[in-house]
C-alpha cells in the first residue's frame, strides 16, 4: 500500500469484522464519537487509517472498507488484557477521570502499553508519505507522539486527547507520569477537549519537566515549541436533522411513547454503562421524587440505555449489578399494570432508533460524574427541531462549557439533581424554545467539521512555523 499524505492512529479500526454464517468476512463501520468524528475528514484527504481490529491474535495485511485505507496492528490476547484492559481502562481511565474508581498500578501492564505504542508509531511512520501529517488520537496511544518523532522528524505530528486530563494532584499519582507527559510532548499540536484539561497538562508539564511553558505553548530543549490548548468535539449534524424530519422516524417516536404507556413526560439517559456517567446517581433522584410524590409513574417515566463497556473489567461488572438492582426495586415499589418507572434497555441501538428516542424524550439527563465532551447531549439536541424539549446537564462535562443555556447540575448533590429534573418536567413551552434555539445554534454552527478544520488548520500553521524555521 502506498504512502499515504495524512495518517490516523487510533486504538481501533473504524470498522467491526463479521464473519456470516456461510464464513464470509464482512467490515462494517464501527459505531462511536471517533469514527463519526473522524469518518468525514478521512473522505475528503488522501488518509489511511492505524488500528486494532478488535480481535485477538489476528494477523490481517492493509486492505481498503467503507472508502478508507485501513492497516491493522495486531495484538495478541494478552496484550489486550494488559495493554487495553489493563493500563488504559483499568490504570489510565479511572485516574483521569478524578480516581471514581481507584487506579491499578502494575508494572507488567505498563510495559505492555510501552510495547504496543511502539507497534502502532511503527507502522505510522512506515504508512505516511514524507513530510506528511501523523494525527494520534487517545489516551491508549499517548506514548505514540514521541515514538513517531524518533522514527520519522520530517512528519507533522497532533494528538488529539478525547478524555479529560487530571490535576495535578492526581496526575502525580502514577508511577510513570514524566513518560506520558515526553510522550504526548512528541507532537506539534496537542489537543484537549477544555481549556481546562490543557491547563492541567501544562501545569504538569512546567511542574514535572520544568519546562518553559508561555500561554499555549512549551518550549523544549529540541527548540520545538508545541502548540497546547482545547478543541472541543463535535457531531457530524447532517444525518442527525435529517433523521428527525423522517416520518418513518417520527411514527416510530410516537411509537415508543405509546409503547410506555403516553406518559406527560419522557425522561431519556443515554450512556455507555459506566462508573463516570452518573447513571447511579440520576436513578437515586428520580426514585427520591417517585418515594416523595412528587413525581407520578403514570406521569413521567424515565428510560436509561446503557450500551453494554467493558464487561471483562471487575468494576464494570459490578456497576451493572448495582444499576439493576437499584432499578429492580424501584419498579417494584411504584409500577402499575399500565406504567413503568424506568424503562432499562442494557443494548445498543442502531442511530435510526436512537433518533426515535430524542424525538420521543421530552428531557434528556446527562449527569456524567467526569466526561471529556459527551456528544449524546449534542446528538439529543440535534434532533430537536420543533425546538423543545430540555436538557439537563453535568457541569463536569465538557459539553458544559458550550451548551449553557442546558439546566446545569452538580450530579454529586442528589436534591439539586432532583430540583433540576423538576425544573425541566415543570418548563414552560417558551421557555424550552427559548433555550434550544440557542442551544442549536451553537451545535449546529460548530459541528465535527468546525472541530477538524481547527485542529488541522493548528497543525498547518506548526508545518509552516517548521518550514520557516529550518
Amino acid at each position: 500500500m502506498e504512502a499515504a499524505e495524512f495518517v490516523v492512529v487510533a486504538n481501533r479500526l473504524p470498522v467491526d469484522r463479521l464473519v456470516t454464517g456461510d464464513g464470509e468476512e464482512i467490515w462494517r463501520t464501527s459505531p462511536g464519537g471517533l469514527v463519526a468524528a473522524l469518518e468525514p475528514v478521512m473522505r475528503s484527504v488522501d488518509g489511511a487509517w492505524v488500528g486494532w481490529a478488535g480481535q485477538p491474535d489476528l494477523e490481517i495485511e492493509p486492505f481498503e472498507a467503507v472508502g478508507i485505507r485501513l492497516i491493522p496492528v495486531a495484538l495478541s490476547a494478552q496484550e489486550v488484557a494488559e495493554y487495553y484492559e489493563g493500563f488504559s481502562n483499568d490504570t489510565i481511565w479511572p485516574l483521569y477521570h478524578d480516581v471514581i474508581a481507584p487506579p491499578q498500578y502494575h508494572r507488567e501492564w505498563w510495559e505492555a502499553y510501552v510495547t504496543v505504542n511502539r507497534r502502532f508509531a511503527e507502522a505510522a511512520a512506515a504508512a505516511v508519505a514524507p513530510g506528511g501529517t501523523v494525527w494520534v488520537h487517545d489516551y491508549q496511544l499517548q506514548l505514540v507522539p514521541e515514538m513517531v518523532r524518533e522514527l520519522r522528524p520530517d512528519v507533522v505530528i497532533g494528538y488529539f486527547h478525547h478524555i479529560p486530563f487530571p490535576a495535578h494532584g492526581l496526575y502525580a499519582q502514577l508511577p510513570w507520569r514524566d513518560q506520558v507527559l515526553r510522550g504526548l510532548l512528541g507532537a506539534d499540536v496537542i489537543g484537549f477537549q477544555r481549556a481546562q484539561d490543557a491547563a492541567y497538562f501544562l501545569a504538569a508539564v512546567k511542574r514535572r519537566l520544568r519546562y518553559d511553558v508561555k500561554g499555549s505553548t512549551v518550549a523544549l530543549p529540541d527548540g520545538r515549541t508545541p502548540l497546547v490548548k482545547g478543541f472541543p468535539i463535535s457531531i457530524d449534524t447532517a444525518p442527525y436533522l435529517e433523521m428527525a424530519q423522517r416520518p418513518d422516524i417520527q411514527a416510530r417516536a410516537a411509537e415508543i411513547r405509546e409503547s410506555l404507556g403516553n406518559p406527560k413526560k419522557i425522561l431519556l439517559g443515554v450512556d455507555r454503562l459506566d462508573y463516570t456517567k452518573g447513571i447511579r446517581h440520576r436513578i437515586k433522584a428520580f426514585g427520591e421524587l417517585l418515594d416523595q410524590g412528587t413525581i407520578s409513574v403514570e406521569d413521567v417515566t424515565f428510560v436509561q440505555v446503557a450500551s453494554p463497556s467493558r464487561e471483562r473489567v471487575d468494576a464494570y461488572v459490578q456497576l451493572r449489578d448495582e444499576i439493576e438492582l437499584a432499578i429492580g426495586r424501584i419498579n417494584g415499589d411504584h409500577d402499575t399494570m399500565g406504567h413503568t418507572a424506568i424503562r432499562y434497555l442494557h443494548q445498543g441501538f442502531p442511530r435510526e432508533e436512537m433518533v426515535a428516542l430524542y424525538l420521543a424524550a421530552d428531557v434528556m439527563l446527562v449527569t456524567a460524574l467526569r466526561d471529556g465532551m459527551n456528544l449524546v447531549a449534542k446528538e439529543y439536541i440535534a434532533t430537536r427541531d420543533d425546538n423543545r424539549g430540555v436538557l439537563v446537564l453535568s457541569e463536569f462535562t465538557g459539553a458544559a462549557d458550550e451548551l449553557r443555556q442546558a439546566v446545569r447540575v452538580n450530579p454529586h448533590d442528589i436534591e439539586g439533581l432532583k430540583e433540576a429534573i423538576v425544573t425541566a418536567i415543570e418548563m414552560p413551552p417558551r421557555e424550552q424554545g427559548r433555550r434550544m434555539r440557542a442551544l442549536r445554534k451553537k451545535v449546529l454552527e460548530n459541528d465535527v467539521t468546525a472541530w477538524s478544520s481547527s485542529f488541522l488548520r493548528a497543525l498547518e500553521e506548526a508545518r509552516l512555523e517548521r518550514e520557516a524555521t529550518r
